[in-house]
């Protein structure tokens, strides 16, 4: 879509317009290397703590199967402030829907206006990705060629893309509960990179790689820590509410865990039902990514580490991608404009 006037409404006006991107135009102005820059700048400002973001909160619709998460965030030096509306609903693969839908809002620091309001599905999915290409970046060993995946979904592929960015992936081993998902995946997959994929029919075969990334809503282990060999590193970004968890408690005992926000993951991450269980405390969870990514923190020290990246999926990351998209479409004329009052 393109601007009507492509002139930027000035806040000083009586009449307020806002500017519309629907999900074609977030695709057109978003591409991965892009995505991962704006979201590594995040987390350093974030690890920098000049971001304020109380961690998401959620309405939950039992009888639905579904939850409903609004996600805040003023990012200081930047000077962008914005909100993200997320739900997810499992079942709405039934209803020919998305399980994950988003709107993100921009809003002006200065009058608290909304200035933009796009599709945040998209980026809801690559700014995930994006935050795993990221943390592989920092924590896996340099010499990671082998990429083993539990769960093929949208999540998966931004997530493979992601680390198509900062490693050279040689195989990539797939497992599904579905083995036709694997089929689809690999599908797709092959006409953005070239590895061999592998499709395994346990998980404990997948877990023979390099980096392992694991994309599932279960809320009981599937990755046992026996699986898992010296060195490895996980991209655990399944566990994104109370009560979910992939990952056997033990191999956290076994590892350096990184989080994204520690309140956060406290309460809505891989390591949320291990604390609330007391099989690890806080004091044994290292650190935040953004404390890595700024230097605050080292991040794998020696390649006999386990290395595990536990991804909630914060605002920060939602926002300095939308922010960074509303500034390309005001360069190239893209979007709607909306009068409001």
């Amino acid at each position: 879509m393109y601007i009507r006037n492509i002139t930027r409404i000035s806040e000083s006006d009586v009449s307020m317009d806002v500017l519309w991107f629907d999900q074609s135009d977030v695709q057109s102005l978003l591409d991965m290397h892009s995505t991962i820059e704006a979201v590594e700048n995040g987390f350093r400002q974030h690890g920098l703590k000049k971001v304020q973001m109380p961690p998401k909160s959620y309405l939950y619709f039992q009888k639905y199967n579904g939850d409903l998460r609004t996600m805040p965030v003023y990012i200081e030096e930047e000077d962008i402030a914005g909100v993200k509306i997320v739900n997810v609903h499992p079942d709405n693969h039934q209803k020919g829907l998305p399980t994950v839908m988003a709107v993100i809002v921009l809003n002006s620091t200065q009058t608290g206006a909304p200035l933009a309001i796009m599709d945040g599905t998209f980026i809801t999915d690559m700014r995930t990705g994006a935050a795993g290409g990221v943390a592989a970046k920092y924590l896996a060993r340099k010499d990671s060629h082998i990429v083993g995946m539990v769960g093929v979904g949208d999540q998966a592929r931004t997530q493979l893309l992601a680390l198509s960015q900062v490693m050279d992936i040689q195989k990539v081993k797939l497992f599904c509960r579905n083995m036709s998902h694997c089929d689809h995946f690999e599908k797709d997959m092959s006409h953005l990179m070239s590895c061999e994929f592998l499709k395994k029919d346990k998980i404990k075969d997948v877990c023979d790689c390099d980096i392992l990334v694991t994309t599932t809503p279960v809320r009981e282990p599937i990755v046992m820590s026996e699986w898992i060999k010296e060195g490895t590193h996980i991209n655990a970004i399944g566990a994104d509410a109370k009560g979910k968890e992939e990952l056997d408690p033990q191999l956290l005992l076994r590892a350096k865990v990184i989080v994204d926000d520690m309140v956060q993951a406290s309460h809505s991450g891989e390591v949320n039902v291990p604390l609330l269980n007391g099989i690890i405390t806080q004091k044994q969870i290292y650190c935040e990514l953004g404390e890595v990514v700024c230097g605050i923190h080292p991040g794998r020290q020696s390649d006999d580490e386990i290395t595990i990246f536990d991804s909630t999926g914060l605002a920060v990351q939602d926002i300095v991608t939308a922010n960074m998209i509303y500034k390309k479409a005001l360069e190239h004329g893209m979007g709607q404009s909306i009068r409001m009052f």
